[in-house]
């Protein structure tokens, strides 16, 4: 394991944003974790633990800590179904894994970038299925007490892009194990996922820079406004909830551009690096997407998005 002073953290998010952090490791193993926390709390440095550097936005002057990459890795794909998995495995490789094993349950979850262990953390979703739906078991280090410990999915606490170990950050994930389906066939999962990855891809190019969706879908009781965008869809308002990115399309702020920061035109729920863009220019953009949805819609949008090295927690 090697510790690098002053990592650029551009280079290891999807944003391609952020400056340097005072320390960058990247850890392969419980082991390496372990050393690289007790570096950190020998030289009194705050801790980020980064996955696969989706959902985060770091601050262009950097972190002044340490930023440890979960690099876990493991994967065992069974035949009954189980299945057992490292944090730091990329979701997709997850998927097109069991898929080709002919496990169902994750199939609809292809294309979502990050790793497990960030899916877990925010108990992702997409076209009716979440991660933690599938989850039976969680393997953490605790931070504070320095013990492994291990969750069931209840006690995992899976809510809408929640969960127990994004309330609690003190419990860093070190692998999961989920439980599928099993018996499909291979290639119809595999075209589902496909399928899955090619509409993701006509609403928005995915080798775009950005962070992923950006706000988290608000719950919704106008009616006047739940009535509209059913008109629009061509369909019901899913669990009370609208989809953000039809909120800020009603604002008319598509397309919004900040220097180089922009309001994707295809999904107005994706901010872009169009190219330079600085954490800056993005939290301006940001601030006026909350502002005009609020003032003209009385709806208040949070952000799915980590703001990292802004100093106390940023707030728009």
């Amino acid at each position: 394991m090697e510790f690098k002073e002053n990592e650029m953290m551009a280079g290891h998010t999807t944003f391609r944003i952020g400056g340097p952090a005072k320390l960058y490791a990247e850890v392969m193993t419980t082991a390496e974790l372990v050393a690289a926390l007790d570096r950190a709390e020998s030289e009194k440095l705050p801790v980020y633990l980064l996955g696969g550097g989706s959902n985060v936005l770091f601050s262009d002057k950097g972190f002044p800590g340490m930023v440890i990459k979960n690099s876990i890795c493991g994967l065992q794909v069974r035949d009954d179904g189980t299945v057992s998995v490292g944090a730091g495995v990329r979701l997709f490789d997850v998927v097109t894994a069991c898929c080709s094993k002919g496990l169902s349950g994750i199939e609809r979850l292809s294309g979502i970038p990050g790793t497990v262990g960030g899916a877990v953390r925010g108990n992702v979703g997409a076209f009716g299925t979440e991660m933690g739906s599938s989850v039976t078991s969680v393997k953490v280090f605790h931070r504070k007490t320095g013990e492994i410990k291990e969750f069931g999915q209840e006690d995992c606490q899976f809510g809408y892009r929640m969960s127990r170990f994004k309330r609690e950050p003190d419990l860093i994930v070190l692998s999961i194990e989920l439980l599928l389906a099993p018996g499909h066939e291979p290639s119809t999962l595999l075209s589902v996922s496909k399928e899955v990855w090619a509409d993701r891809e006509s609403k928005h190019p995915q080798d775009v820079f950005c962070a992923g969706s950006f706000f988290v879908n608000p719950i919704v009781h106008d009616q006047k406004l739940r009535e509209e965008f059913s008109r629009d869809a061509g369909k019901v308002p899913k669990d009370d909830k609208l989809p953000a990115g039809w909120l800020i399309d009603q604002v008319g702020l598509r397309g919004k551009m900040i220097g180089h920061a922009k309001v994707s035109e295809l999904h107005p729920n994706y901010i872009l690096n169009t190219g330079g863009a600085t954490a800056e220019e993005i939290l301006t953009i940001v601030s006026i997407v909350k502002q005009r949805v609020r003032d003209e819609l009385n709806i208040q949008l949070c952000e799915e998005v980590q703001f990292v090295g802004f100093g106390s927690e940023k707030s728009l």
